[in-house]
C-alpha cells in the first residue's frame, strides 16, 4: 500500500513510524514532512494547506489510503477533496472539523446538549466584551474563536490581564480573522487530562490518557508553549473517571454531532479538566494531539493502520484497539527562546540507534546533515513498565542527542509521580 501523510511535526513523525509496522505498507508519503520524518518516509515539498496541490500529488501518485493530521487542513476540507478524488482517507470532514475550528460552535454544542463544560460569554464587538469583563468574575479565560496554533487561549489571573487578551485578539488581531468572535470562559480548576480517542461515528474506543506541559520552563512556570513533554497514562484518569467520561461527555459528543449532521470519523481529542463538580471539556481537538502522539501511540500494541481503516468503514466496533500495560514520556528538546525568538541552522548528532526513539519536530536537512529549523526540535520518548522508569530511560536519551542553543524542561512526569 502507498500511504500518503500529511503535515510536518513530532506527531507526523509518530504516526508515521507506527504505520510502519504494517507489513503491507509498501511506500509513505509525507507532505510536506521534515529533515527527521525524510529517514522514515519520502518527504515532498507540498503545504499542508495547499488541498489542490495535495489533491494532485495524491491521485498522480496512486495513493491507497491518506492520514491527515494537523488541524489546518481539516478545517479547510483536505478530507472532503481526497474523498471526492476517489482516495480514502483518516480524519473529519470538513463540517465535522469545525468541532475545533470554531470554540464558539463546540461551546454551543455543548450547552445544548448537556455535554459539561466550563460557564461561558460569547462576543463578536471589542467594546461589548471589554464592557463585559469590568465585572466579570475573575480569574477568567479568553479564547479566540478560530484556529491559532494551540496560542489562542489566555488564561487571565486579574482584569487587566483579561481586557488585555480581549484587545490582543479583537483589536490587534494578533490571530487574525481567528480572532473576530471571542469566547469568555469560567476558570475552572483541577488537574488537566488529554484523551485521545479512535471513532467512526458510531463507537468511540479511547486511547491511553496522557499529561502535557505546556509551560515553557520548570516548575509549570513561563510561557505557554506547544508543549514541552508529556506522560502517559495519567495517574488522575481513574477507570471510575474514564467510566464518567464515556457515559457523560465521549458518547454524549459523538451523538450530538451525529444530531447535528456532522458525523465525526478520525481521532477526536478531549481535553478535560477533572474539576470538584466532575470532568469538564476545556477544548475539543479534531486530530491527534501534539505532543501527547508520541507517548500515546508506542503504547499501542494493536496494529494503527487496521484502526485508521475501520474509523473510515464504520467497522470500529469490531476492531481490537489494545494498549500495552506500560508507560511512556517524551521530553521535548527545544531551541532556547522558544515559543518567542530563537537561532536556528545549528547540527544535530543522534545515533541511529537513540534516532529510533526519536520523533522529529522542527529539523531540515542542509548538506546531507540534520540542523533546527524549528522552536520545538526533537521529540524523545521512552517506555517502560513504570512511569518512574520511563522518564528516567528518556532523560538518559536525551543527553546523547547534541545540538547548540538546546534547552528542555528537567521536570517532565515529576507532577504526574507526586500524583
Amino acid at each position: 500500500m502507498n500511504l500518503l501523510v500529511i503535515g510536518s511535526g513530532g506527531r507526523e513523525h509518530a504516526v508515521i513510524k507506527k504505520l510502519l509496522e504494517n507489513k503491507d505498507v509498501t511506500k509513505i508519503y509525507a507532505l510536506p514532512g521534515n529533515g527527521g520524518i525524510a529517514r522514515d518516509a519520502e518527504c515532498v515539498n507540498v503545504s499542508a494547506t495547499d488541498i489542490p496541490g495535495i489533491v494532485k500529488f495524491a491521485t498522480e501518485n496512486q495513493i491507497d489510503y491518506a492520514v491527515v493530521t494537523p488541524d489546518d487542513p481539516l478545517v479547510l476540507g483536505c478530507v472532503d477533496a481526497l474523498n471526492e478524488a476517489g482516495i480514502p482517507c483518516f480524519g473529519p470532514a470538513k463540517n465535522a472539523a469545525i468541532i475545533e475550528g470554531s470554540k464558539v460552535f463546540s461551546k454551543n454544542l455543548m450547552k445544548k446538549y448537556g455535554i459539561p463544560t466550563a460557564g461561558y460569554e460569547v462576543f463578536d464587538d471589542a467594546e461589548k466584551a471589554l464592557k463585559y469583563l469590568e465585572t466579570a468574575p475573575i480569574p477568567t479565560v479568553v479564547k479566540a474563536d478560530g484556529l491559532a496554533l494551540g496560542k489562542g487561549a489566555l488564561v487571565c489571573m486579574t482584569r487587566e490581564e483579561a481586557l488585555d487578551a480581549v484587545r490582543t485578539i479583537m483589536v490587534d488581531k494578533k490571530f487574525g480573522a481567528s480572532g473576530d468572535e471571542i469566547v469568555v470562559e469560567e476558570f475552572l480548576t483541577g488537574p488537566e487530562v488529554s484523551v485521545l480517542s479512535f471513532t467512526d461515528g458510531k463507537v468511540v474506543k479511547p486511547m491511553v490518557s496522557s499529561m502535557d506541559h505546556k509551560r515553557a520552563g520548570d516548575g509549570d512556570t513561563g510561557l505557554n508553549t506547544g508543549g514541552m513533554g508529556t506522560i502517559a497514562p495519567n495517574p488522575y484518569y481513574t477507570e471510575e473517571v474514564a467510566a464518567e467520561c464515556m457515559e457523560k461527555i465521549f458518547l454524549p459528543t459523538i451523538d450530538a454531532m451525529n444530531k447535528e449532521g456532522r458525523t465525526f470519523k478520525g481521532c477526536l481529542y478531549f481535553g478535560l479538566m477533572l474539576t470538584p463538580d466532575g470532568p469538564k471539556v476545556i477544548e475539543y481537538n479534531c486530530r491527534f494531539g501534539d505532543p501527547e502522539t508520541q507517548v500515546v501511540l508506542p503504547l499501542l500494541k494493536s496494529d494503527l493502520l487496521t484502526i485508521m481503516q475501520a474509523c473510515t468503514n464504520g467497522t470500529l466496533s469490531e476492531t481490537e484497539v489494545e494498549f500495552s500495560q506500560g508507560s511512556a514520556c517524551c521530553v521535548v528538546m527545544a531551541s532556547k527562546g522558544y515559543p518567542v525568538s530563537y537561532e536556528k541552522g545549528y547540527e544535530i548528532t543522534i545515533s541511529d540507534e537513540v534516532a529510533k526513539n526519536v520523533y522529529v519536530a522542527g529539523a531540515a536537512l542542509k548538506d546531507g546533515k540534520l540542523v533546527t529549523s524549528g522552536g520545538r526540535v526533537l521529540g524523545v520518548t521512552a517506555t517502560a513498565d513504570n512511569l518512574a522508569e520511563a522518564i528516567e530511560k528518556a532523560y538518559k536519551l536525551t543527553e546523547k542527542i547534541h545540538f547548540g542553543n538546546q534547552y528542555m524542561r528537567s521536570d517532565i512526569g515529576q507532577r504526574a509521580l507526586k500524583a
